[in-house]
């Protein structure tokens, strides 16, 4: 019996009828349910050994089945790690990027009007960086354009000479 089949079976319905003896496969019912169909660790783990437990002792689980499934959890949890890594990546790719923008000229499109102006402080406070321009609060990826500051030459006082 496959795990696919226990998940079938357990998630068609939301009741678990209990046999005596804890019935066959009232755990992984509940790990389904618990999960809301979805499969995490635990309920992988739990319908594992609640397939191991109930096998036919005169037809055991092929270990080749066995390694397989163990092979999907660990790609399963591997691609997780992967994606949570990836999203703290961007995440702080568009910090820096808003950091970056503090005395810079930016454009903004607020409704139908597209603004400009300076970049004075950057706040973190929530998941999407927000730039001040003009004393309004702009989200990160509303920023349109960007670009440096006119540059002024100095002025200088003139030198009296001697």
């Amino acid at each position: 019996m496959s795990i696919e089949s226990i998940i079938s079976a357990s998630a068609g319905s939301t009741t678990t009828s209990t046999v005596v003896g804890g019935g066959l496969y009232t755990g992984a019912a509940k790990a389904i349910e618990a999960s809301s169909g979805t499969m995490d660790k635990q309920a992988f783990l739990e319908l594992l050994v609640t397939q191991l437990r109930n096998q036919d002792p005169s037809a055991p689980m092929d270990s080749n089945a066995l390694m397989a499934q163990t092979t999907q959890m660990a790609s399963m949890e591997s691609l997780t790690e992967l994606s949570t890594t990836s999203r703290e990546s961007f995440a702080l790719q568009m910090r820096v990027a808003a950091a970056g923008m503090v005395g810079q000229n930016v454009s903004y499109t607020s409704g139908t009007e597209t603004l400009t102006g300076s970049v004075t402080s950057v706040s973190f406070a929530g998941s999407v960086p927000m730039v001040t321009v003009g004393g309004k609060e702009v989200p990160l990826d509303s920023i349109s354009t960007i670009s440096a500051p006119a540059v002024t030459a100095p002025v200088t006082a003139p030198v009296p000479v001697a």
